[in-house]
């Protein structure tokens, strides 16, 4: 650290010595001024703008076609279609006002180069004008956060009264999550941090009759079509649910309980074999064969075949393993998902359990 602090110095040094040569030129007289620009100069200045501007629109449109894949396929939630909407039309405008300023201003550069015959036109001002390029953004803008306020009022609109919600724990913790189902009674058992003891990982009240029922599980399984409530909470630091697929995210923050709710759209079966996800995987897997000649060439293990499956993330930056904070969530029938779940140890046998040990 000391040899690389060493040299970070000396060359600022010789930047700070390199900068007052040049300042120290600038400050002598010179009967001849070489840097006042020429038509010449100022010709090829307006070429080199109006190249750039063509070159980044090719970039863009080479963007769009070469890493299409990249994107997020249709959303698996019923809510995510909305977002995806107000987001297609953000990025629609966005584009639309990018494409049409930028190409005007190095058009104009290229346009209205300097000649020496040239005169410029002034305007001390033109009502008109700025009253077009004011009122014209706030139309566009107000249209757009009025509409993006209901879209996520809809979005964040939790009604536990409405249907027949599951209602499901998501607990986070350095750096794991679990998921906590309500039982047959549809209702979570009281939990606090202090309460974390032997099989009591997630800190459930004991005395609350509400929890006996519960079940923990490191995988998510998700009926389709039916709207899930998620209540959240982190053991340690903050966290943050991330379900991409799902267009869903909620912060997950130590002594308070979040919350966020989806209905599922898609199951994991329906997602793996939709063509988008057959030709994302197809690729993901010529690449890892790619790389694994070269591992096992080096003597190295190869790289195992990629598989779709729905995870929940951890989008905070929560430590060292925050990148592999993930759980595996499973969309799947109501009939599928009423078997798994069944199947599951209740908290009360995980007690029992505990206690003939």
């Amino acid at each position: 650290m000391t040899v690389f602090l060493t040299i970070v110095v000396i060359a600022l040094f010789g930047i700070t010595l390199w900068q007052m040569s040049k300042i120290l030129k600038l400050s002598q007289k010179s009967d001849t001024n070489t840097q006042v620009a020429n038509d010449k100069d100022n010709s090829l200045q307006g070429k080199l703008m109006l190249a750039f501007v063509i070159f980044l629109y090719l970039l863009t449109a080479y963007c769009f076609i070469q890493y299409h894949t990249f994107f997020l396929p249709e959303s698996a939630s019923e809510h995510g279609v909305d977002y995806d909407q107000l987001m297609l039309i953000s990025m629609v405008l966005i584009f639309i006002v990018q494409f049409i300023t930028q190409g005007l201003l190095h058009f104009f550069a290229y346009k209205y180069r300097g000649k020496k015959e040239n005169k410029a036109l002034f305007f001390a001002d033109n009502d008109k004008l700025e009253f077009i390029w004011t009122i014209i953004p706030v139309i566009v803008l107000a249209g757009l956060i009025i509409y993006g306020l209901f879209t996520w009022t809809d979005i964040m609109d939790i009604d536990e009264e409405e249907g027949d919600p599951l209602i499901i724990e998501l607990y986070a913790y350095q750096f794991d999550w679990r998921a906590r189902y309500s039982g047959e009674d549809n209702v979570l058992g009281k939990a606090n941090v202090r309460f974390i003891e032997g099989v009591n990982t997630l800190g459930l009240d004991v005395s609350d009759s509400y929890g006996k029922d519960d079940k923990i599980t490191n995988e998510l399984h998700l009926p389709v079509n039916r709207k899930v409530i998620f209540k959240m909470r982190s053991q340690d630091i903050l966290h943050s649910a991330y379900m991409p697929f799902f267009r869903a995210q909620m912060n997950v923050v130590p002594g308070m309980i979040t919350e966020f709710a989806y209905t599922p759209t898609l199951t994991s079966e329906e997602m793996k074999n939709s063509e988008f996800m057959v030709e994302k995987v197809a690729t993901i897997n010529k690449i890892r064969r790619e790389k694994s000649k070269k591992l096992v060439a080096s003597g190295e293990e190869a790289l195992e075949e990629y598989t779709f499956d729905y995870y929940l993330l951890c989008n905070k930056i929560c430590g060292v393993s925050h990148y592999n904070m993930q759980m595996k969530i499973i969309v799947e029938s109501e009939e599928d998902y009423e078997a798994w779940l069944k199947g599951q140890t209740t908290f009360e046998e995980q007690l029992s359990a505990q206690a003939s040990n």
